[in-house]
């Protein structure tokens, strides 16, 4: 039996397809390794990880197979993979701070027995040795890639997965894991899939690599013609267009080369990427994507410009994107060149500088600032995953793309944007990703519905096109010049208002973000009376959209810090109420680490409309009539708990100074002694279950309060505690609006 599965390929990977949500990240993945190590390398971002993924069945697999040893494993589960023979040494470690270096291998010896023992790890890394007594979060980074190698090996695989074993390795360590790697193939008894980006660790260990470009296994390479071509090098892993390369031709059996195919004909902007701009060499580690990204450079091939933009064109990539203020006239030039070209015409009259940005998804070329190609290679996969024949997802991509370019954009003094509704969801999207104040205007025939979903949490302006965006008309003309000139009064206004308050600086007052519900109203007073000589305090109301714009404020950087006394939105999230937040609540906090203390005020209820559209499965339940088109619902102790839960794992990943307020006396106006929604028992279960969840430490910390939460004494309690907060933050954002 042994010699029958010894026969089979250690590993075997056909057609193997992976997505992310609509992005395509594994294409047909093809991949054989018989046995010793193989090498994989390729730039960041072209699915290396998810291939390593996949075949641990860490990720979903959307098609294709994988083998081991004859065995099928897709989509199995990772602990029936990792007992079936198949080890994994992970990009980033994936250690555990608490444990120690021997605890960890200990834990991963008594998977399966072997030739790799704690001794042997210990004889092969003395380092590991010398530190076994050490919690993982106090090794180096180095100590840690040995102790993440380590405890794979104890697993004592038939196939290692290693995902970039060496990263982060000194030179003299580098070495001795290539020497390993090299003494595991030369045994035979494991065999070794190797992820690197070091060329050299890749090209010494294995007779042949892979070379992985967007998602794809490209070609496989004999490693001495890779590694003794610089020029080669070069242009498979330092310098390349960030698009699909075309295979080259091996030589074939007879020894003949074939000449490769011409390089395909590229019209229009082109995006180069320097990922590498000296020679690589065996300890050559990876470049960040930013600073990829900060060096790229478009060159424009067979695209008629503007004038403006062929002197701009030789202008530094910085100053174009950091130089005086431009109004971004944005849309589907291939369908509404004509009337875009109107808008901008009469906003450059105005005096401001434009630039006409195409955003069409039918890869025709256009008379513009910024065309569709240049756009599209803002997406993860470049232009392949934009310019498809699914429009549905052609247009899903391009705005991503699109709100991808924006981000990178200084200088963006407003937008304006005019079609139907395909070209609203193309730039609504970036649009949001603007900071609040930043003019934005789209006119659509879609205006005068629904723009609930285009406009979101931002201050987008929408105007309703009256007839159809296609062609120039009486009726178009009045319509698109009336939205014309209100950006052009909008920007202006907010630049002289920006000079203004440049020339005053230092007057402001820190802006604080403080949440409120017709039910805790009266503590929202109390607090924003108390900080009112030393605060802008902005008010949002907790409708859904009132905490995300909330926090996109906080993304925006215009926050100081954040009183989130009102989190009702959670109730109507978990339980289908109509006030719903969104599910990433809390999200801008966490990333931020701005100071912030919050509540539980309005647990209490779910909100839904008249009483006719409560769903069913709420029948009998305890309700509130506030109005006839407003009932609220009261919440249960289960309820309470599971509320209690997702908010406490939030609270558990702000790293920020975080107080959060536990009212006993009730979380609401209605859930006060008296009061139709008083239930002591409900709102014990979730003081309860917060305080079993939230981890309590110097900076984050629950704190009761024998109030209900519209006392003064309440609200006292919330503005000393913001108070001390900010102080000890050191900072006071001064913020020209």
């Amino acid at each position: 039996m042994n010699e029958v599965r010894r026969s089979n390929p250690a590993l075997e990977v056909r057609g193997l397809d992976v997505y992310y949500g609509h992005s395509h990240a594994l294409q047909g993945v093809d991949l054989v390794l018989d046995s010793g190590v193989f090498s994989v390398v390729g730039r960041n971002g072209m699915g290396k990880t998810t291939l390593c993924k996949a075949i641990m069945g860490l990720v979903g697999v959307s098609g294709g197979s994988i083998r081991v040893r004859g065995e099928d494993v897709t989509r199995r589960p990772p602990a029936q993979i990792a007992r079936l023979g198949v080890g994994y040494v992970p990009q980033g470690r994936r250690l555990w701070r608490s444990l120690s270096v021997d605890e960890h291998l200990q834990l991963a010896g008594g998977l399966r027995s072997g030739a790799w023992t704690v001794e042997r790890i210990y004889d092969t890394f003395p380092r590991l040795a010398e530190r076994k007594g050490h919690g993982g979060g106090q090794l180096s980074g180095g100590e840690q890639q040995m102790l993440a190698i380590s405890r794979a090996l104890l697993t004592n695989p038939h196939l290692l997965v290693m995902d970039e074993p060496t990263e982060g390795l000194a030179p003299v360590i580098v070495a001795q894991v290539e020497e390993m790697l090299l003494r595991l193939g030369d045994d035979g008894d494991m065999s070794v899939l190797v992820i690197e980006q070091n060329i050299g660790v890749a090209t010494a260990i294995s007779r042949n690599v892979a070379i992985m470009v967007n998602g794809r296994i490209n070609r496989i390479i004999d490693s001495a013609r890779l590694a003794a071509d610089r020029e080669l090098q070069q242009r498979l892993l330092g310098v390349g267009l960030h698009a699909e390369l075309e295979p080259d031709i091996e030589i074939a059996a007879s020894g003949a080369e074939t000449k490769p195919a011409p390089a395909p004909r590229r019209d229009g902007p082109v995006r180069i990427y320097i990922s590498n701009p000296t020679l690589p060499t065996r300890w050559s580690q990876p470049v960040p994507i930013a600073r990829i990204e900060a060096a790229a450079r478009t060159l424009s091939t067979q695209v008629a410009r503007l004038d403006e933009t062929a002197r701009r064109k030789h202008e530094p990539v910085a100053a174009q994107a950091s130089g005086p203020p431009v109004v971004l006239v944005v849309g589907t030039l291939d369908t509404k060149g004509q009337e875009l070209r109107y808008i901008r015409d009469i906003i450059a009259e105005s005096g401001l500088r434009t630039r006409l940005v195409d955003v069409s998804t039918s890869g025709k070329h256009s008379s513009c600032d910024v065309s569709a190609q240049e756009i599209a290679l803002n997406h993860g996969r470049g232009g392949s995953a934009v310019f498809g024949t699914d429009r549905g997802a052609a247009v899903t991509a391009m705005a991503d793309a699109f709100a991808n370019w924006l981000r990178r954009q200084g200088n963006v003094a407003g937008a304006i944007s005019a079609g139907g509704s395909g070209a609203a969801s193309l730039v609504a999207p970036g649009m949001r990703a603007l900071p609040v104040g930043v003019p934005k205007l789209i006119i659509s025939s879609v205006a005068s519905g629904d723009v609930g979903p285009y406009v979101g949490p931002a201050d987008i302006t929408m105007m309703y096109s009256v007839t159809d965006v296609q062609g120039l008309n009486s009726i178009s003309r009045a319509v698109l010049a009336n939205g014309a000139n209100a950006l052009a009064g909008m920007v202006k206004a907010r630049l002289e208002d920006r000079e203004a308050k440049e020339r005053t600086a230092g007057a402001g007052l820190p802006s604080v973000g403080i949440t409120m519900f017709g039910v805790t109203t009266p503590a929202v007073q109390k607090i924003a009376a108390e900080l009112r000589d030393d605060f802008e305090c902005l008010v949002f109301h907790a409708t859904g959209i009132g905490g995300r714009s909330m926090e996109k404020l906080v993304e925006s950087g215009q926050l100081a810090g954040v009183i989130d006394l009102t989190t009702t939105e959670i109730c109507d999230l978990m339980m289908g109420g109509v006030f719903p937040a969104a599910e990433d609540r809390f999200g801008a906090i966490i990333r931020s680490r701005l100071p912030y203390v919050g509540s539980v005020g309005a647990l209490d209820m779910v909100n839904f409309g008249a009483p006719d559209t409560i769903p069913e499965r709420y029948r009998g339940r305890k309700f509130h009539v506030h109005n006839p088109q407003v009932t609220l619902m009261r919440t249960t102790a289960e309820e309470n708990e599971r509320m209690g839960r997702w908010i406490g794992e939030r609270l558990n990943q702000m790293d920020g100074p975080v107080r959060f307020f536990l009212p006993e006396g009730g979380v609401s106006a209605l859930d006060a002694r008296g009061q139709p929604f008083w239930d002591r028992d409900a709102d014990a279960a979730l003081f309860r279950t917060l305080e079993r969840t939230v981890r309590q430490t110097g900076n984050r910390q629950l704190i009761r309060i024998p109030k209900n939460i519209n006392d003064p004494d309440f609200a006292a309690a919330i503005v000393s505690a913001f108070r001390n907060l900010f102080g000890r933050t050191g900072v006071r954002r001064r913020l020209a609006r």
